[in-house]
């Protein structure tokens, strides 16, 4: 598994710009190639709905939200009950929301995504 995990993370990096956008059909939130390879190989098709659709209900808030993806450490999920959590922000450290989640086969322990014009994408995407 962790051979896998530094591979996502080795292949995340290389990731500049997209050549085609992708759509969620209906809420027509458009994606990246990175998320796009993302959503494959770490079947995460869910963390690119959920987060399209939180953001969207965030615009008004923020035109520029950015999106992390956290494991809480052992301790933390011990207490909390939650094994991950989504933090929406403005960019400038301004908390959203926050979206936690009981359980999570996402394989990494942490990731930012950012929603900019109806787009979701990585930093280095943008």
């Amino acid at each position: 598994m962790k051979a896998k995990v530094n591979e996502i993370r080795e292949r995340l990096q290389l990731f500049n710009g997209t050549e085609m956008f992708y759509q969620i059909p209906l809420i027509r939130t458009r994606f990246t190639d990175g998320l796009k390879y993302l959503s494959e190989v770490a079947e995460c098709y869910w963390l690119i709905t959920d987060a399209s659709v939180i953001a969207k209900s965030l615009i008004n808030k923020s035109e520029f939200i950015t999106i992390d993806f956290k494991r809480l450490t052992d301790k933390k999920q011990d207490f909390s009950g939650y094994e991950a959590e989504l933090i929406y922000s403005d960019g400038n450290d301004t908390i959203l929301e926050t979206h936690r989640y009981s359980v999570t086969d996402f394989p990494l322990d942490e990731l930012r995504l950012l929603f900019v014009n109806d787009t979701l994408m990585l930093p280095s995407e943008y």
